[in-house]
């Protein structure tokens, strides 16, 4: 099978999600998923008036520790750290 009749195959359109169906999907308040777009860089995509998502995508971020309330502050130690020598 050639490379791009490949890709093809194994390419499926993923419907976009709304800030409602993150919320649900995840079992958070929509609030919550507002206040990780600004504060945590969730990956959305701003689309006139409103937000829009791949699940996909907010996996990934969830399993990486984006949604971690820790994240940020165990990042910026270890920044610090870094510029210490330590």
């Amino acid at each position: 099978m050639s490379s791009q009749r490949q890709r093809a195959v194994t390419t499926v359109e993923e419907p976009w999600a709304s800030v409602d169906s993150v919320a649900a999907h995840l079992g958070v308040a929509k609030d919550s998923v507002y206040r990780w777009i600004d504060a945590k860089h969730m990956p959305a995509h701003k689309i006139g008036k409103l937000w829009k998502f791949k699940l996909s995508e907010v996996d990934e971020w969830v399993r990486g520790g984006g949604a971690n309330e820790r994240a940020p502050v165990a990042r910026r130690r270890k920044a610090i750290r870094a510029r210490r020598g330590r």
